[in-house]
């Protein structure tokens, strides 16, 4: 970590240096160090020295990324329906840390304030604790994250809003992150049911946090709406229709939702049974 440190000369060039790192356990160390040394002050916003940001995060070879209709669901009343559950989730963190990091770099020219980037390296660092969590749940189990395929549309939003703040606003945290606080609930009740309180457990430090990752993307999107003149629940519903593909999904945790500042006057309306 302290080698790590003395590379590290700006906030943009940390956050690139981990999403284009292929190596996971060094993706997420730089993720962490970035996130520390930008919390004491002790890095600029950027550098001319800074990488470009990468199209794509670096990857190892596996998994295999399939499109998200050939990932099988698996039953929790199984090893490796279990397994299957955790992998899944290994890899929807791993990218929530690459899309904390990439929102950091890729809009470090915007107009708002330093706590703007201090909100999401906040972020960057827990998805980066989320990530090795459930990897060493995954090895206790016998396997690892790369050992099945997994489905590349997460990634796919964070390009389709790389140039619009606002838009990247509300398809990542308020539409990808605020999901797990829908789903998350009744998987850790059924992991419970099963036995596996161990990944229960990982699965409730993970909801508790996603809360509040959830909150930062409604304060920043509700900041740039407010600065802007627009309403946030209407200019929402413009940007989802305008850069998310498919319809929002049902059941929601109002109660958690509302809670990070995301009410339901912002989706209530665009369930399936009314967007295209």
């Amino acid at each position: 970590m302290s080698e790590l440190r003395h590379d590290i000369e700006s906030l943009r060039g940390g956050a690139v240096r981990a999403i284009r790192s292929a190596d996971l356990d060094e993706k997420t160390e730089i993720a962490q160090a970035t996130a520390k040394l930008w919390q004491a002050r002790r890095l600029s916003l950027r550098s001319p020295r800074d990488l470009a940001v990468p199209d794509r995060p670096g990857r190892p070879d596996k998994p295999l990324l399939t499109p998200p209709t050939q990932v099988k669901k698996r039953s929790l009343h199984t090893l490796h329906g279990r397994i299957a559950l955790l992998h899944a989730l290994a890899h929807i963190e791993l990218n929530a840390v690459d899309l904390a990091l990439d929102i950091v770099a890729r809009f470090a020219s915007e107009r708002v304030p330093h706590s703007f980037f201090d909100g999401w390296m906040q972020v960057a660092f827990e998805e980066a604790k989320h990530f090795r969590m459930v990897r060493d749940r995954l090895q206790t189990l016998g396997s690892d994250y790369g050992a099945l395929p997994a489905h590349d549309g997460l990634w796919q939003a964070a390009h389709d809003t790389r140039n619009d703040l606002t838009a990247r606003l509300a398809v990542v945290p308020l539409i990808l992150e605020a999901r797990g606080l829908d789903v998350t609930p009744s998987l850790q009740v059924g992991l419970r049911a099963v036995g596996d309180t161990e990944s229960a457990d990982v699965l409730k430090v993970i909801y508790e946090d996603e809360k509040g990752h959830v909150a930062v993307g409604a304060k920043w999107f509700r900041f740039l709406c407010a600065r802007e003149r627009k309403d946030p629940a209407a200019t929402f519903q413009a940007l989802v229709r305008a850069n998310f593909r498919g319809p929002l999904k049902a059941p929601f945790n109002d109660v958690a939702r509302a809670e990070a500042g995301l009410t339901p006057a912002f989706y209530r309306s665009m369930t399936a049974s009314t967007n295209h």
